[in-house]
């Protein structure tokens, strides 16, 4: 009885090993046409920019490659399980990147409308200044008008109170015969009134040339009066060019 139990073990241990073997070599390994459709799902995942624009595509192409990697002993159902899956996967991809895509035609299109608005606003701005000077420069010429205006009325009025006269010499200013005393060259001590007038004037109109003629009255000789004008002409250039 013992000697059978001993050999009834064995056979049975070796019928369970056989059926275990048997077992695992019908278990059908993860299909290898599914490996591609995973590494590239993988990259897709790992990449955030493409990631975060298509998550519901990338979440059917999940689910389509687990479906592609379940081992099955229908070769059929295995290829068309791993035909679907590539599809999804290239599906998420091409819809990811085409999302991408867009986003940056978005981003270029809002920075082009953004140069051209600071273009629009530079060229505004060039024409406002360009308006200020302008403006500026009309100002500018109707106060230099202006000043002429006033220097021509003040030019006006000195000659007035100079008693001169216009003539073909120019300005003629006559200072009569109350500077010099008879047969004198030194200037009257209170004859000096109206040179000082002239001093001034020369003084505003430095451009301006002078010609000094000294005169006198029919008294002494011819030569003695010429030497006299002279001799009046000199001291009143003397006074004149003393006074600036």
């Amino acid at each position: 009885m013992n000697a059978r139990t001993n050999i009834v073990t064995p056979l049975l241990t070796t019928a369970i090993a056989s059926l275990l073997l048997v077992a695992c070599s019908s278990t059908p390994s993860k299909p290898e046409a599914a490996i591609g459709a995973r590494q590239k799902l993988t990259q897709l995942q790992a990449n955030p920019q493409l990631a975060s624009r298509a998550p519901i595509a990338i979440e059917e192409a999940e689910a389509a490659v687990r479906a592609a990697e379940t081992p099955s002993k229908d070769e059929a159902l295995t290829s068309h399980h791993v035909f679907i899956a590539e599809r999804k996967v290239d599906t998420a991809v091409a819809l990811a990147q085409s999302r991408m895509l867009v986003d940056h035609r978005k981003v270029l299109s809002d920075e082009r409308d953004s140069m051209r608005l600071q273009a629009r606003t530079n060229e505004a701005d060039r024409a406002h200044v360009d308006a200020n000077i302008a403006r500026d420069q009309a100002n500018q010429a109707l106060v230099v008008a202006d000043a002429a205006r006033m220097q021509n009325a003040e030019l006006k009025q000195q000659i007035a109170e100079l008693n001169a006269r216009e003539t073909d010499r120019g300005l003629v200013v006559t200072l009569g015969d109350v500077l010099f005393a008879t047969g004198r060259a030194e200037l009257k001590g209170g004859a000096t009134s109206n040179l000082n007038k002239l001093a001034a004037f020369l003084n505003e109109y430095p451009d301006r040339t002078v010609a000094i003629e000294g005169h006198t009255d029919s008294t002494g000789s011819e030569s003695f009066n010429m030497n006299l004008s002279q001799r009046r002409a000199d001291s009143v250039k003397a006074y004149l060019t003393g006074q600036g």
